[in-house]
Order: C-alpha cells, then structure tokens, then sequence
C-alpha cells in the first residue's frame, strides 16, 4: 500500500508543479487582501474533482472583510466510513507583498534548475498544493478511509489569521469537539517538523507633548526627544535584559531562541506635510514587536514594558507616554511523544530516510488558533519550503522537497485516517 502511494505521488508530479504555478499566477497580496475569491474558487474546483465536498465561508461580521476585499475560506471534506478520527490540512492562500529585489516576475511562476519560483512558492501555496495532492494519491492508489480528511485554504494568515483560521474555530466549523488532528504544511524545511512557535506581543507607544513655535522650543515639549529616551532605555536595559533569557523550545534560527524585541515603525512631528512645518513635535507614535518565550508570562513581559516607560517618564514629566496593546499571542507547543507527531515523524523518515528534526518557529502562524480557539491540542507545522526563503525576493521551493513533502503527508494521511491493510 505504502509503495501504491509513493507511486502515485510520483506521477502527479507535474500535476502537483502545474496546481502549485497556478496558486502563484494569482496575486492573494496581503493587505489588502487581493483576488481571495478567485484563488477561492480554484481550490474549490480543484477539491471538487478530487472527491471532496466543498463549502466556502465568508468572514461575516469581521473588520477586513469587505465589498472590495472579501474574505472567503474554502473547507473540503472527504468522508471516511466514519466521522473520527479527523485529519484538518489546512493552509493559507494570502501572500506578502512581493517588495524590491525581484529578477523575475512575482507573480508568473517560473520553473527553472529544479525549483519554482514566485511570490507564496514557498510561504505557502507549494504547502497547500502538496496537502491536497497527498490526500488525492490515496484516492488514486485505492486506499479507503476509516475516517475523515478535511483540507481547508484560508486567508490573512499573515495579518494575524483572524478573518480565515480563527474565524472558522470561532464559528466551530474546526474544533476539538470534530477535529483530531491538524498539520499546517508551512515551510519549515522539509526534513523537519515543527511542534510549535514563541507568543507574540505587538504594541504602541504613543509620545505627547506641546506644540510650540520651532524657533522657540524652549514654549513646547518635544514629543520625539521623549520616544528617544523611550528607544534609548529599551536598548541600554530592555534588550540586555531579554538577551539573558532562553528558551528550551526548539526555535530556529537558535538566535530565536531568545526574547526579541523589534522596533517596527517610528512616526512622528506633523506627517503628511509636503514641507516640514516649523513647529514643535507634539505627538510621536512607535510600535514594536516583542516576541516572547514559553516559559515568559504575558502579564510579566507586558509589565516590563510598562515599568520602563514610568521610569523614562519621571525624566519627561512636562509631557506624557501612553502604551497600547496591539495584538496578543500565547506561545504554543505540541508533545512529540503524540500519536501526530509519531506518526508525522515516520513517515518523514520513510521517505527521507532519516528522522525529522523537531522545530519551533520564531514567529507565529496559525497553530495559535487552532490550538487557543478551537483547542485541538496535536497541531504541527509540515511542508515543503525552505523557512529563510519566506518573504524573500525571488522566493522559491525546490520540486524535490515538494514531491517528497507531497509523500510524506500522504503517508501520514493514510497512517492517521486511512483504512489498514
């Protein structure tokens, strides 16, 4: 059954190239949150050849979605002989900007020297065509199954994944109460499996002072000289701080296996001038992105921030330092002693010929969901895809790692859900 498999897999090997360039050709740019319903409706009919059936599901009631950029979720389903045990692949459609650098087009998919590329080769619409073509080399190899594979296609995974995977978890369609197990086949390197990733922390502080005249500063307070004591204090104690602290999850790059703490965006004085006014700033806008490690508490790491901006404001009395909360995310992990990551893992070293190594990723993805809001507790991170090569220019996936990834998940699909021999 397994060499069946194998075989199949390896001659969809075109057919997998080909779904993979056409996922590319259509440019899902988050933001905005470009042609959702047209890659939507490609996974669709794609699911629906292969036996699935297929429902989409629109974001209703949340923010982002809108007449101009909806947000749709497509969710197939392939019923076994019974409902559980469930197998959820899931990966999402929206991409990033492609940025500069580029030496060929984005968003043409190009196969060449054995790789493909293009903006999402990698992160991750070679992952999604893999998941789908693993489920249908089963169909082809005549396995059956003893239970259910659902394959799902998401959007703004890389917003936050609030509109695509947590809204469906909110509205129960993926849950602990239907669903067993999940693997996300985001590219972690092919010979890895990743259990989970570090909690995410993203705020603003805001800079207040008075607007005076530019050449009397002496009548305002300067509300950037004050986010400058704000950046100086983070750098000479907060990062010192964090750089002592590490983490006993996997995280790749080792580097990651530390806090981090990104200043993200600096904004201030009277912005949208085409010439500078001769004012003094009163207002000065940062936001950062701490990332914070499973053995930190959220409510510690907020109050560190919170202490230094009391103490850098004793020095900035004439004016005033507000902190907002922007977006809060719980670091997550899996046990590698589970029946998924077992079950993942052999089949990995089936293929591969070697065990996998396990991973944490430094930045989140939508295990967080899966886990916090639908609580399914064996949740992975499995693809084809080198991680370094996300957001990259001249972003690519090597065919080798997508038809192997491609045989490793249908291995798992038929050790998790399939019917035995």
């Amino acid at each position: 059954m397994k060499n069946r498999i194998l075989e199949r897999v390896d001659e969809m090997t075109e057919e997998i190239i080909d779904f993979t360039l056409d996922l590319i050709r259509i440019p899902t740019v988050n933001p905005p949150g470009e042609n959702y319903r047209d890659c939507a409706e490609l996974v669709r009919d794609r699911l629906r050849r292969f036996g699935f059936d297929v429902e989409l599901s629109w974001s209703e009631g949340r923010p982002e979605h809108t007449s101009k950029h909806p947000r749709v979720n497509v969710v197939g389903r392939l019923q076994g002989l019974r409902d559980r045990p469930c197998l959820h692949l899931n990966g999402h459609v929206d991409v990033v900007p492609p940025g500069l650098g580029w030496s060929l087009d984005p968003f043409k998919g190009i196969v060449r020297d054995g790789r493909i590329y293009g903006r999402g080769s990698a992160d991750m619409k070679a992952g999604l065509a893999s998941a789908i073509c693993a489920v249908e080399s089963l169909r082809r190899a005549g396995v059956h199954l003893d239970g259910t594979v659902e394959i799902s296609a998401t959007v703004d995974e890389e917003s936050g994944g609030f509109a695509g995977a947590a809204w469906l978890c909110e509205a129960g369609r993926i849950h602990s109460g239907n669903t067993d197990y999940v693997i996300i086949p985001e590219p972690l390197n092919v010979d890895r499996i990743c259990i989970g990733h570090r909690g995410v922390y993203w705020f603003e502080i805001e800079s207040l002072g008075r607007i005076a005249h530019g050449s009397m500063p002496f009548l305002g307070v300067n509300a950037i000289e004050g986010m400058s004591r704000v950046l100086e204090a983070i750098r000479d104690d907060l990062v010192p701080r964090l750089a002592s602290r590490r983490t006993e999850m996997p995280v790749v790059p080792r580097d990651a296996r530390r806090p981090t703490l990104n200043i993200n965006s600096v904004v201030g004085g009277q912005p949208g001038q085409e010439f500078p006014t001769p004012c003094v700033a009163d207002s000065c806008q940062a936001t950062f992105d701490r990332r914070f490690l499973l053995e930190e508490d959220f409510t510690s790491v907020r109050a560190e921030v919170s202490e230094l901006l009391n103490r850098v404001g004793r020095d900035f009395a004439d004016g005033q330092l507000i902190l907002r909360d922007l977006m809060v995310v719980d670091p997550v992990s899996t046990s590698t002693d589970c029946r998924l990551v077992r079950g993942l893992g052999n089949s990995v070293d089936e293929v591969l010929g070697r065990r996998p190594d396990f991973v944490a990723s430094p930045g989140t993805y939508d295990h967080k969901h899966f886990f916090r809001v639908g609580g399914i507790e064996q949740c992975v991170a499995y693809g084809p895809g080198v991680l370094e090569q996300a957001h990259q220019p001249d972003e690519w996936c090597s065919i080798e790692d997508l038809v192997n990834a491609t045989k490793a998940l249908a291995l798992s699909v038929q050790d998790l859900v399939g019917r035995k021999p």
